[in-house]
C-alpha cells in the first residue's frame, strides 16, 4: 500500500572526505539523497539551495578535499516498500551471492529482478541491498542487466571501487561473457557482429533499439558451443555495453534471442516453450575485471541457472 506521507531531512553540512574528491556535486546529491528526482536535485543546485564553502556552484562543480557542502531540505513522496523488504525478495538476493569482500559484492541475479526502481517498479535489486545491508556506508552498481537477463551483477562497496571499475568499462578491459539460446545454427565458425546502435521510443512509451548508421557503434561476437536440431547454445562476448545489444545483434543476423518478445520470433518462442522455456535465454555467464583493491586479475562466473540447464538437456535429449 503507498502511503503519501513526505519526508523532510532537515539542512546539512557534510564535509568532503578523499572518497568523494574529484566528484561532481550533482552525482555526489544523487547518490546521497535516494528517491529525490533529478529534477529537484539540479533545481536546488540551480537556485543556490546547495552550496560549498558557503557559495553557490554550478551542477558541473568538482568537489575538493574539505569543502563545506550544504544540502537543503529535499521533499520526496515516500512509499512503504522503500523502507523494507519481503522475506522472499531478500532470501532470493541473499541466495544469489557469488562473491564478496571489501570492496566488491557480486550477486547471480535472477531473472525478473530490476536492478533498480522504475516507474512502475517500486524497488529494485540495488533499493533493497541498502535496506537489507544496511550497515554498508556505501554500495552503487558499477554495470546493469536487463530485467530479464541473468547471471554476474556487479557492485562496489566503495567509490574509490566504482571508479576503478568504471574506467575498466570505460577502457573496454572487462571480459564481459555470455550465454544464449539462438535461433537455428550456423556451423562452428565464430560470428563478429559490428553494427551501430540506435535507441528510440515507440508511441506505447516501450523503448526499442535498432541497427542505425547513425547510432553507438556496438560490438559483439559470437561463439557456437552446442548445436541442436533448431537452436544453437552460444557464447556471447561483449566489447561495448550498449542497449539490448546482444539481443538486437542476434536478431541483425537472423539469428533471435529465444523467448525475446521484443526482438525474437513468435514461432521459435512458441517452439522452445515445448522444451520448458519460460524466460529470456540470456545469463552474463562470466565477468573478467582487475580487483581494484589487489589489481588482480580474477573471472567471476555466474552457473547456467537449473531452469535453462534443463531447457538444453531437453534440446539434447531432441537431438
Amino acid at each position: 500500500m503507498t502511503s503519501n506521507a513526505i519526508k523532510t531531512n532537515p539542512v546539512r553540512f557534510i564535509e568532503i572526505t578523499a572518497s568523494n574528491a574529484g566528484q561532481r556535486i550533482d552525482n555526489f546529491l544523487l547518490s546521497l539523497e535516494k528517491g529525490v528526482p533529478k529534477s529537484r536535485i539540479y533545481r536546488a543546485i540551480r537556485k543556490g539551495e546547495v552550496r560549498v564553502n558557503k557559495g553557490r556552484i554550478k551542477q558541473t562543480y568538482k568537489l575538493q578535499l574539505g569543502d563545506s557542502v550544504r544540502i537543503p531540505p529535499l521533499h520526496t513522496k515516500e512509499t512503504s516498500s522503500i523502507s523494507s523488504v519481503s522475506d522472499h525478495f531478500k532470501q532470493r538476493i541473499n541466495d544469489s551471492v557469488l562473491f564478496e569482500d571489501d570492496d566488491l559484492l557480486v550477486l547471480n541475479k535472477p531473472s525478473g529482478l530490476a536492478v533498480h526502481a522504475g516507474s512502475n517498479i517500486p524497488q529494485g535489486i540495488i533499493e533493497a541491498l541498502r535496506i537489507i545491508r544496511a550497515e554498508l556506508p556505501y554500495l552503487e552498481l558499477v554495470h546493469r542487466l536487463d530485467r530479464d537477463t541473468s547471471g554476474c551483477l556487479l557492485l562496489a562497496k566503495n567509490r574509490p571501487a566504482l571508479l576503478h571499475l568504471q574506467q575498466q568499462m570505460l577502457q573496454h578491459d572487462m571480459n564481459k561473457r555470455y550465454l544464449t539460446l539462438l535461433q537455428n545454427n550456423w556451423g562452428t565458425k565464430e560470428k563478429l557482429v559490428e553494427a551501430a546502435l540506435q535507441k528510440n521510443t515507440i508511441s506505447s512509451g516501450e523503448r526499442m533499439v535498432r541497427v542505425d548508421p547513425e547510432g553507438k557503434q556496438a560490438k559483439t561476437l559470437f561463439i557456437p558451443k552446442q548445436r541442436f536440431a533448431h537452436a544453437q547454445l552460444t557464447e556471447v562476448v561483449l566489447f561495448t555495453g550498449r542497449t539490448h545489444q546482444i539481443r538486437v545483434h542476434a536478431a541483425h543476423i537472423g539469428h533471435p534471442v529465444a523467448a525475446d518478445d521484443k526482438y525474437g520470433r513468435r514461432s521459435f518462442n512458441k517452439d522452445m516453450k515445448k522444451f520448458g522455456l519460460k524466460r529470456l535465454f540470456l545469463h552474463a555467464w562470466k565477468l573478467g575485471i582487475t580487483h581494484p583493491g589487489t589489481e588482480q586479475k580474477i573471472m567471476l562466473e555466474a552457473p547456467l541457472p537449473t531452469t535453462l540447464q534443463n531447457v538444453i538437456t531437453k534440446l539434447s535429449e531432441q537431438s
